[in-house]
């Protein structure tokens, strides 16, 4: 597996724990759960991501604009977990900023994988796209714990 059906993986696990976060109500059990399983989740993903793929990435003056722009959009995603982590989970506020998180996310990810892998693609060999995909598990499966 390389590393872009790696992070397609994981781009399908974030969608769908975030449509089920999407769906809770108030301060119960079930979103406080899938909260912190998407927060671990995406905040691991991306910084494996940032140091394998786009570490990669940004080697090549060609896909530097491209890295930076995807960094730049994790930093905002970050930036907006630890704002819905310090707000009250059963506040409406809390709800409508969660749906506006999971928007970009998804814009970031169709972002990702319609444009930022096709330049990739051109940039990277295919060699090292399978041992990104190899660092990127080791990378994450540490940020995991």
């Amino acid at each position: 597996m390389d590393i872009y059906e790696r992070l397609k993986q994981d781009h399908e696990v974030q969608k769908e724990i975030s449509a089920r976060l999407a769906d809770t109500t108030g301060d119960s059990r079930d979103r406080r759960q899938l909260f912190e399983e998407f927060k671990a989740e995406v905040e691991a993903h991306a910084a494996a991501e940032e140091q394998t793929f786009y570490g990669a990435l940004i080697e090549k003056p060609d896909g530097q604009e491209k890295a930076r722009h995807s960094i730049s959009e994790h930093k905002e995603a970050a930036d907006q977990i630890e704002e819905l982590t310090d707000l009250d989970m059963s506040s409406s506020g809390w709800l409508q900023k969660f749906k506006t998180l999971k928007e970009e996310l998804e814009h970031h990810i169709e972002e990702e994988q319609n444009e930022v892998f096709q330049l990739a693609k051109k940039l990277i060999d295919d060699e090292k796209t399978n041992q990104l995909a190899e660092e990127f598990d080791q990378r994450k499966a540490a940020e995991m714990k």
